[in-house]
């Protein structure tokens, strides 16, 4: 390359890059070593393996300390009983097993952690033979399964309870509404009734959709032996947003309420 760049200049000679005094000072300064790079090479590749073992260890456990504590048998077992205090009783029909086979497996986890702080246990535990480990450990695995499907059960049925709650809730508000503009209606009709007995009347009358006409829809209800349920609160709550809003879609909800047999 240096020769391409000095041969334009003419008659001037080209010069030697490489006994240049310049590449003289050049080469200390660099302080190049063959021999370091030689001694680089000579590495031991099952190092590496160990070493890269161990960082992906220290990675997995570096993670789980992020991550959300794991949960004890003991834990879980009162988080269920705490949920099966609160919650009220679902229905009449459960079966009373349930609760039965979970004082059960209550009592054997806290008779398992009652012996599991003596110090003997652990000794008892070397001694047993590999049948009887295997025995203990479909046992647990028995236990733990049992516990699980009881919470999903329990979790679920907190869910429902939930849910029920928010369409409780949202019914009560817009009767509460309804009711309410109800009264206002019905207030606001006497003051009518009264400045229209007090003035001459023309004899005309207004057709048409009247203000507050669906508003005091009449709701037909059969009163069961138990309280009403979810889809049928659903229902009536679309039915009285509709009548707070003196919709005209009163009639429609009103019809497909009455065929369907919830009243």
């Amino acid at each position: 390359i240096w020769n391409a760049l000095t041969d334009n200049y003419g008659n001037v000679m080209p010069v030697d890059w490489k006994s240049s005094h310049t590449r003289a000072l050049h080469l200390p300064t660099l302080n190049l070593s063959e021999k370091g790079v030689n001694d680089n090479l000579n590495l031991d590749l099952s190092d590496d393996e160990e070493l890269r073992e161990q960082l992906d260890m220290h990675s997995i456990i570096v993670s789980c300390i992020n991550d959300e504590p794991l949960f004890t048998a003991e834990q879980v077992i009162e988080e269920i009983e705490e949920m099966m205090q609160e919650s009220p009783d679902p229905e009449d029909d459960e079966t009373p097993t349930q609760s039965d086979r979970l004082s059960m497996l209550s009592q054997e986890i806290q008779t398992l952690k009652r012996s599991s702080t003596n110090n003997s246990y652990e000794e008892r535990v070397k001694r047993l033979s590999v049948a009887e480990l295997n025995e203990l450990l479909e046992e647990i695995e028995t236990a733990i399964k049992d516990y699980s499907e009881e919470l999903v059960q329990q979790l679920a049925l907190r869910d429902e309870l939930e849910f029920e709650k928010e369409v409780k809730n949202s019914f009560i508000s817009v009767l509460i509404e309804v009711q309410n503009k109800q009264r206002e209606h019905k207030e606001t009709a006497k003051k009518k009734k009264k400045l229209k007995n007090g003035s001459p009347q023309n004899g005309k009358q207004e057709r048409g959709h009247m203000p507050g006409t669906y508003l005091t829809t009449v709701i037909p209800y059969e009163k069961k032996n138990g309280p009403p349920s979810v889809e049928d609160l659903q229902t009536l709550t679309k039915i009285l947003h509709a009548m707070k809003e003196d919709s005209e879609k009163v009639p429609s909800l009103l019809t497909d309420y009455i065929l369907k047999g919830e009243c």
